[in-house]
């Protein structure tokens, strides 16, 4: 065992963690932060996606002890004083949520590439979303959202 202090959402967290355990098993398991999904679990399907020094990364790939030090932002982060993120708004609004699996880890992604690229094109948004998988919606109701996030 050995204890870490993570930042996550702009509060610090000390915990005991098995030095194999992912920030994936911190987040969900050690600290209730369960928006952050547990899906492939090998960094293929993105519905762990969180923001780790402001850059998209998949959770289930970081060790817990990786992430000491660093900034990291998950989709309970997006809220401020109650009120929801453009991009969710967004997202509510296009009907880009069915089943919500995929959901935090989009967010995510979308959130990282709009930091770095405040208007992206088209093209520039399936690149950053590439990442992430949805069973339900086909990706349009997603990208449609993410550009209409842009133009607020």
């Amino acid at each position: 065992m050995m204890e870490i202090t993570l930042n996550i959402n702009e509060r610090e967290y000390t915990v005991q963690i098995i030095e194999t355990e992912t920030l994936l098993d911190v987040l969900r398991e050690k600290l209730g932060l369960t928006g952050t999904k547990r899906g492939c679990e090998v960094g293929e399907c993105g519905a762990c996606t969180v923001i780790m020094d402001g850059k998209a990364v998949n959770s289930c790939l970081i060790l817990a002890a990786q992430a000491a030090g660093s900034r990291i932002r998950t989709v309970e982060g997006m809220t401020r004083n109650g009120q929801l993120h453009p991009l969710q708004l967004s997202f509510l609004k296009h009907d880009a949520v069915h089943c919500g699996f995929c959901t935090p880890g989009m967010l995510m992604s979308a959130e990282s590439l709009l930091e770095h690229n405040p208007h992206p094109n088209a093209e520039e948004i399936k690149t950053a979303l590439a990442g992430n998988l949805c069973r339900c919606t086909g990706y349009k109701q997603i990208i449609e959202a993410v550009e209409d996030a842009v133009k607020k």
